[in-house]
Formats: structure tokens, sequence, C-alpha cells
């Protein structure tokens, strides 16, 4: 059967693999857990001021994308960052990780960006303050705490 699966890597090869992922990526999850847990991090959002205004993850900071080489001083020495775009059809918070990396910051892309945070029923606000949001049944569970208990 694994013919149609194609061939599975040896399972130490699969464990550095996704151990590495890791430490490249998180989630929407992990991150609302972060924050609650007063984690020291820089969350950030890449997008456009438009994109900013119409909703975002709270308690996240506003660095558009092409103005990070400018602005990175704004994050401190040293203090990790998360840094998201729109979704999982974006490759914007990969260019923003990129780009941070490549300035010396240690730094995550968040997996899904604002579409997951929003869409898993994180905090979300907009120009004029807090936005509610319906969970997406899809996304995590609504009958319970929000968590996909992964």
């Amino acid at each position: 059967m694994t013919d149609a699966l194609g061939p599975f890597a040896d399972s130490a090869a699969t464990a550095a693999h996704y151990g590495a992922k890791l430490a490249f990526e998180t989630d929407a999850s992990d991150v609302a857990a972060a924050l609650e847990a007063g984690v020291d991090f820089h969350l950030v959002d890449v997008r456009g001021q438009a994109a900013w205004d119409q909703g975002h993850a709270a308690g996240a900071v506003h660095i558009p994308r092409q103005e990070l080489a400018a602005r990175v001083g704004e994050l401190g020495v040293g203090i990790p960052v998360v840094v998201y775009c729109w979704g999982p059809g974006c490759n914007g918070g990969a260019k923003g990780a990129f780009e941070l990396a490549s300035l010396g910051v240690p730094v995550k892309e968040m997996l899904g960006g604002f579409e997951y945070w929003a869409r898993e029923g994180y905090p979300v606000e907009g120009a004029n303050g807090p936005i509610h949001r319906e969970i997406d049944p899809l996304t995590a569970p609504v009958a319970h705490a929000i968590s996909c208990d992964c």
C-alpha cells in the first residue's frame, strides 16, 4: 500500500524534519497560549494599513513588510518575533520571516495567518476597537475552550 503514498523516510529523518519545521513555524493556538501566559515575544502583522484597520490579532504590532528593515529596531534586540500575514494562500508572512531572520531577529511564522487567527475565535481588533467573530466549526471546537487539542 505504500506505493500509492510514496516512500516513507526513516524515523530519525522524519523526526529531524518535523523538529526543524517546529523551529520555524507555530500556529494560532500556540500563539494565543503564549500571549495568555505572558511569554516575551512580539506578534507582528506585516500586512498593509487597510488590512490592519479591517482587523488584526489583538496584541499584535503593525509593521508592514515593506517597512521591516527600517523599523526592526522597534522590536528590541533578542526578543523573538512571530510574524503573520493574511492566510495560507499568502506568503507575506514567510517573506517577513525571511527578512527578519536576515536581519538577525529570532522569528517564526504563524501558520494560517490572520485568517485562521480570526476563524479560530481568537481576539480580533479593528480600527474602531474589538471585533466579535464567531468560531468557524471547521477550524476549532465550538463547544469547549478554543483549542484544537493537539
